[in-house]
């Protein structure tokens, strides 16, 4: 990816108290490949050393920036490897007065990110506005979609509604119907009980005092 007049940009870490053994196991992951790819693959890296390699590749990043004034966007990640720093003797007293040896290992963990060749950029960023270009029509037709089917959902909540609100009307038109017959035959009703019953011809006779009683009319057929 580089050539000859390519800008380098190193970091490193000495004394890292780590064993070489696992810091190697990391650095293959990450050579050759752009510097933000680097960092996704360290991020989602389960094995612990992977912290310190990010760690030192964001310096490098870092110290590209500031001395050369390169973007992290036109850098890779050129060399990477790890030499064995010293190794401190340690011991835990055992048993029976053994000894056991406990071997405490150092690294010395080094970074270079260099530039990319400029056509290589210009085809890394030609490719990065077509994946933009796609994923901003996939939204745009993904955006259509969602108002499509809310437009969908409003529709069929309006007519719904409307059915609710006809049912209701027709419900209150027969409430309307039976509250009129119930008030026309409670109608019917007070007329009846506010009319007097009818009166006999005798009875206003006889309250007047001008009827006769029957005993008055057998006397007077006697006397004749």
């Amino acid at each position: 990816m580089a050539n000859a007049t390519t800008l380098e940009t190193r970091a490193t870490l000495r004394y890292l108290q780590v064993s070489p053994f696992k810091i190697r196991q990391v650095l293959p992951l990450i050579r050759g490949r752009s510097v933000e790819e680097a960092e996704r693959v360290l991020e989602v890296c389960e094995r612990d050393a992977a912290d310190h390699v990010l760690k030192v590749l964001e310096s490098a990043i870092a110290n590209a920036g500031h001395n050369h004034s390169i973007p992290p966007d036109e850098l890779f990640v050129s060399v990477a490897y790890c030499d064995e720093g010293p190794t401190r003797n340690h011991g835990q007293a055992r048993a029976r007065g053994r000894y056991f040896r406990i071997r405490k290992r150092s690294s010395h963990l080094t970074i270079v990110v260099a530039r990319l060749a400029d056509e290589e950029i210009e085809a890394r960023r030609d490719s990065d506005e077509a994946a933009r270009g796609d994923r901003g029509r996939a939204t745009r037709s993904r955006a259509e979609r969602v108002r499509a089917s809310r437009a969908a959902a409003r529709r069929e909540d309006d007519e719904h509604d409307h059915d609710l609100d006809q049912d209701h009307d027709h419900d209150h038109d027969e409430d309307d119907e039976r509250g009129a017959a119930v008030a026309e035959a409670a109608g019917v009703d007070e007329s009846t009980e506010g009319a007097e019953p009818p009166v006999n011809a005798d009875d206003e006779d006889r309250e007047s005092g001008t009827a006769e009683a029957p005993g008055d009319a057998e006397k007077a057929e006697e006397s004749q």
